[in-house]
């Protein structure tokens, strides 16, 4: 729930904290790639475009559910994902060396 705020310094306080908890939540994702890049046998087993799909549409549920902007979390979501699918394969091709 978000606290209430009296100005603008008030609300950007609360922006950083939240950017603290993404960043590390990130990380942790991010952690949790490159463990996914061992299980994989090809690169078209990285990219799993199927697996995208099936994300996006959990998100998009999930926004849903908690009052926030479906299209933006879905934009986002697709961002971080290509982002991390790039690592993913980075990972996976140093793996199969």
């Amino acid at each position: 729930m978000p606290i209430p705020c009296d100005s603008l310094d008030q609300v950007r306080i609360q922006i950083d904290r939240l950017d603290g908890e993404i960043v590390a939540l990130l990380a942790e994702r991010g952690d949790y790639v490159r463990q996914a890049a061992r299980f994989k046998k090809t690169t078209d087993d990285v990219a799993a475009p199927a697996r995208v799909e099936q994300v996006i549409g959990k998100v998009r549920a999930l926004a849903d559910q908690n009052g926030a902007d479906p299209n933006v979390v879905e934009r986002v979501y697709r961002a971080m994902i290509a982002a991390f699918i790039e690592a993913e394969q980075k990972e996976h091709a140093r793996l199969s060396g």
